[in-house]
């Protein structure tokens, strides 16, 4: 299931600003959100192809918590965490090393579902965004794009489970 739903002015021209995807994950809830809140990971299922690594040891634990990410290009990038319930939600603003947040968010949802299954959200929020350099890539971030991210987290989550 993908949806999508446009906080933008509905005459603008732009893209929706806020785009989310949403998928069956056949592995327990638990499993998959350790992928998510554990930086160290995201590398591995990242299906932008955006980030290179993320240190060991910056497991999320609660709002307010903050983990570095290196870009392919070779940034750093601070994520500061402004939504967190344990199994269920994480959500965070990047923002460039000691620089104010951008305004933009990135927002993961973990449902249990019957059957050790889990329905996995993916979220790309830039209705608030406020630095005019970020528009071309947060509009060119695209359900098919979150898609090929939630796709590899399943794939990796499944496979573990499995093996």
């Amino acid at each position: 299931m993908c949806s999508m739903t446009d906080d933008a002015n509905p005459a603008s021209h732009d893209a929706p600003r806020v785009v989310s995807v949403t998928r069956e994950v056949a592995a327990p809830a638990a499993e998959v959100y350790e992928l998510v809140a554990d930086p160290a990971r995201q590398p591995e299922w990242d299906g932008n192809d955006n980030l290179r690594a993320s240190a060991e040891g910056q497991r999320v634990r609660a709002v307010g918590d903050v983990f570095l990410t290196e870009l392919t290009s070779g940034a750093l990038r601070e994520n500061h965490v402004v939504e967190f319930e344990e199994g269920r939600l994480l959500a965070w603003r990047p923002a460039e090393v000691g620089s104010p947040q951008p305004g933009h968010l990135w927002r993961w949802q973990v449902e249990p579902v019957a059957d050790g299954t889990c329905r996995v959200t993916q979220t790309y929020d830039w209705s608030r965004l406020n630095d005019p350099q970020r528009m071309e890539r947060a509009r060119s971030t695209t359900p098919e794009r979150l898609r090929a991210s939630l796709d590899r987290l399943a794939a990796l989550a499944e496979s573990r489970h499995q093996g």
